[in-house]
């Protein structure tokens, strides 16, 4: 029961509670915060009455990048699908990354640039077909590629982007699965501040 003149915090709602929970699953993506912490700020987060109680949550973490709201990475399905016959095709720009990614060409040039791109997930795997044309990943500077073993005609795949040695855990690892027959599939990683072209 309040007592009068007591001051009133505004309740959170659900919306509210996983509007925060997908702040944080982000930011687990992009490694600013471990598993096990994801953990318990999500039991956290869906304990919270109060704005005041989600706001601390989510105090250290940075606003998701422009053009990026926290709908658009909710609303993301599993499986984005790319593809093209002769055409050149680019995924660039702020866009919200899904668990799996089947980009397919014939002839044509196809650009995959995750460097502006928000991920909630530690690892995606990428499946890249293509015949005389090329497709190209470029990756942050925090993220890795991996080579998955299901991979055919390896020596028309370029990664220069590999998982380093040691205990450093990349962001995000992208495992790619890549059939170029004849083509080339070249994975790329961003340096200082740029793409890699």
């Amino acid at each position: 029961m309040m007592e009068p003149g007591e001051a009133v915090e505004p309740r959170a709602g659900d919306s509210d509670r996983d509007a925060v929970a997908e702040r944080l699953r982000v930011a687990a993506g992009e490694g600013r915060i471990d598993l096990a912490e994801l953990d318990e700020r999500l039991g956290q987060t869906y304990r919270a009455k109060t704005y005041r109680e989600l706001d601390v949550l989510v105090a250290d973490l940075p606003e998701l990048r422009p053009g990026i709201t926290l709908a658009d990475v909710a609303a993301v399905p599993e499986t984005l699908v790319l593809k093209t016959t002769w055409q050149a095709l680019k995924q660039v720009g702020p866009w919200p990354v899904p668990r799996r990614i089947i980009a397919e060409t014939r002839t044509g040039h196809m650009t995959i640039d995750f460097t502006q791109a928000v991920c909630a997930h530690r690892e995606i795997t990428v499946e890249a077909a293509c015949r005389s044309g090329w497709i190209k990943l470029i990756l942050p500077a925090d993220w890795a590629a991996r080579i998955g073993p299901a991979s055919t005609n390896t020596g028309h795949i370029s990664n220069q982007a590999a998982v380093p040695a040691g205990p450093a855990r990349p962001a995000v690892t992208v495992i790619v699965t890549g059939h170029p027959k004849p083509g080339h599939i070249r994975i790329k990683q961003q340096r200082r501040g740029r793409a890699d072209e």
